[in-house]
């Protein structure tokens, strides 16, 4: 309850909590027309009927069991009304790095404070009356804007639980099995394969494990004299962790790039790093005020001609569990400029200097918002001869919209995949008329970013772990690979676009008012799925394989 002596409890972001309405005086004499129930965390939210008492796959709320026999915590009292609500607290650490000795230290003093930061969002349940809105909006320092009132459970994610609950496998997607390319069935020496060709995966269609046989030999490899990575997201036990750690064991230079501010991956991260620098790997922590968020593994091989270098760049995270739900793109190769390219980029992140001057790749934040830029100028110069597609996970950056709207109305077709937030509005007349947007929601979490122009007969394509948001372009390290293999550039241009314009099963498109249409067909009729198209494929190479 609430008194003096007992003031309003300190509430955990987005934990389940209820406001409780109470008429009447305790033992002491006291009244408290509110108090507050807190639900552990520890108690799960679902519960599980027994089945003697109910039927097979029966299950009930938290919540009701606790406003079911809420009564008994206060004897006495009379319950004059029972209300869920929910507080989102701001996640964000404020540490400033440019104040502080050891990062590591500062992010890690700052991790418990986490579930206390200022309040941004009240969710309570639509029966809530207004004097309890008024009272939880003051005590919280929020505005009107700031509250959100729910028919129904503030937490509707808590569900998902029960998919683990009940053996219901004919409602789940058929498991499947990452195929390989031909070049990986056997992985004795990816170094040789390399040297032929370059090699693209698209997961999860096909497995990431080739990237854990690159980083693995590189480490078993005696001609191997170092390697370099960046870590974003990944866990202190995944195989990587372990095959850098063999690398430094067997005597290799390691270098680990660990961004500590990958939000809520911030306490794996930590213990990351303190695991790869307990066996003498030299760990740096990217950039201050800048999040490295670029994907890079680079190994330095003694071989006759000289130390050759290897290199792969990717979409996605190095997280073994994210490459079977993400889609991604992962290219391996040793072209010569490109692999330049990325170690004067880890000199930079772990040196001092200037940006250095890259050959190929694009780097935020110096290179890769003008190179878009001018790419689309050029585009838009050719007008109605342009053709830009882009596939990005938001687009929001204001003056990249602009870019876009000026090419539309110079008459270049405009195609953008966009799984998220889209500040663009397409359709408009006589601002974007030429440019349309869609959505891909399905079983995978569409994740890979591709960035086509046509460039007038010789296009020109790019991959990136960039979306394009102002902190992708302005506030983070990112890299943009060009795909130069006409083979591979054309694959991706069909795989991560053209497959994905024609999806009619999966696909939510955009109207010039910003909302959206799902094209989904009716079950009993024939639909395209981006999705499903590349599982088949893939199966049959793999199959043919």
């Amino acid at each position: 309850s609430l008194d003096p002596a007992h003031p309003f409890p300190k509430v955990q972001n987005k934990g389940l909590n209820f406001a409780i309405a109470l008429e009447g005086q305790d033992a002491y004499g006291r009244h408290s027309p509110i108090a507050i129930v807190q639900a552990p965390r520890i108690l799960s939210r679902i519960i599980q009927i027994p089945t003697h008492l109910a039927g097979p796959h029966d299950f009930v709320f938290l919540s009701s069991i606790i406003h079911e026999h809420v009564q008994t915590l206060f004897p006495g009292l009379t319950i004059q009304g029972f209300y869920q609500f929910r507080v989102t607290r701001n996640s964000e650490l404020f540490v400033d790095e440019e104040e502080v000795d050891n990062l590591l230290d500062a992010i890690a003093d700052e991790l418990p404070m986490r579930p206390f930061g200022e309040a941004v969002r009240l969710e309570v349940a639509s029966n809530c009356p207004r004097e309890v809105i008024d009272y939880l909006l003051k005590h919280f320092e929020l505005a009107e804007d700031n509250l959100y009132s729910l028919p129904g459970p503030v937490n509707l994610s808590r569900l998902a639980a029960i998919i683990d609950m009940v053996p219901r496998h004919d409602l789940l997607f058929p498991p499947f099995v990452p195929g390989l390319p031909s070049v990986c069935m056997r992985p004795e020496n990816i170094f040789a394969q390399l040297r032929e060709a370059p090699i693209l995966l698209h997961h999860p269609y096909q497995s990431f494990n080739p990237v854990l046989d690159f980083l693995r030999q590189a480490a078993n490899d005696p001609q191997v004299i170092g390697i370099k990575q960046t870590l974003y997201r990944t866990t202190p036990d995944s195989p990587i962790i372990d095959a850098l750690i063999e690398a430094a064991m067997a005597g290799k230079q390691v270098t680990a790039v660990v961004e500590l501010k990958a939000r809520f991956d911030e306490a794996n991260n930590i213990r990351m790093a303190e695991r790869l620098e307990e066996v003498g790997i030299q760990v740096v922590y990217g950039v201050v005020n800048h999040k490295v968020h670029a994907k890079m593994i680079l190994v330095l091989r003694r071989e006759e001609d000289g130390v050759r270098l290897y290199g792969h760049l990717g979409t996605g995270n190095y997280h073994p569990r994210n490459a079977r739900i993400y889609t991604d793109l992962s290219l391996l190769t040793t072209h010569a400029d490109i692999t330049a390219d990325m170690n004067d980029l880890f000199m930079h992140i772990t040196g001092m200097g200037k940006a250095p001057q890259l050959r190929c790749l694009l780097q935020s934040p110096f290179t890769m918002f003008s190179g878009i830029c001018d790419a689309i100028e050029a585009e838009t110069r050719l007008g109605v001869k342009g053709r830009i597609i882009a596939r990005v996970n938001a687009l929001v950056e204001s003056d990249l919209i602009r870019a876009l709207y000026r090419a539309s109305q110079a008459g270049v077709e405009i195609d953008l995949v966009v799984r998220g937030a889209c500040a663009l509005r397409p359709g408009i007349p006589g601002v974007s008329e030429c440019i349309r947007v869609r959505s891909i929601v399905g079983r995978f979490l569409e994740h890979s970013r591709v960035y086509y122009f046509g460039n007038d007969g010789h296009p020109k394509l790019w991959m990136s772990s960039a979306d394009w948001m102002g902190r992708n372009l302005f506030r983070r390290l990112e890299v943009a690979v060009p795909i130069l293999d006409p083979d591979l550039r054309a694959r991706i241009l069909k795989e991560t676009l053209q497959l994905y314009l024609e999806d009619d099963c999966n696909a939510w498109v955009m109207r010039a008012d910003g909302t959206y249409d799902f094209l989904r067909k009716p079950p009993d009729a024939t639909c395209k799925s981006a999705q499903d198209r590349l599982l088949e494929h893939y199966d049959r190479s793999s199959q043919h394989a």
